[in-house]
């Protein structure tokens, strides 16, 4: 990700904190209408579960500028995920369902630039997601 991309981001997400508990039930809602199947999977009530999404994403916004730290962290909420039941073609739809739910916070705000720039963002948390629950299944196997 490159400098804009990084500061497009922040600031879009400094505007969609303060609607986060909103932000976390369009997404779930939206989520869970993409793909039904995926409900199963979340085993805590989608109130509790939002507020640990919202900071997770909080926290990798943050953490943008600082690889070193962020991935590592990625590839450790991956590996738990596995456990969970999330499988490759679940991050498409969370993706779907993440650039929807911006898309409703931002409004007229969520341009081409700021989607790109998320696209990239979710892009690297996937990427990173992806391949901490391939290390994980590799040393179960």
């Amino acid at each position: 990700m490159n400098a804009n991309q990084i500061h497009l981001v922040q600031s879009s997400w400094a505007k969609v904190e303060p609607i986060s508990d909103t932000a976390a039930e369009l997404f779930y809602l939206r989520l869970f209408e993409l793909d039904p199947s995926v409900r199963p999977l979340f085993k805590s009530g989608v109130a509790e579960q939002g507020v640990r999404l919202m900071q997770m994403i909080g926290g990798a916004v943050r953490s943008l500028g600082n690889p070193a730290a962020l991935v590592p962290i990625l590839k450790s909420l991956g590996a738990r995920h596995v456990g969970y039941g999330v499988k490759d073609g679940h991050y498409d739809t969370v993706a779907q369902a993440l650039l929807w739910t911006l898309g409703q916070g931002l409004g007229e705000e969520f341009t081409d630039e700021v989607r790109d720039a998320w696209v990239e963002v979710y892009r690297v948390v996937a990427t990173n997601m992806q391949a901490g629950a391939r290390e994980v299944v590799a040393q179960a196997a």
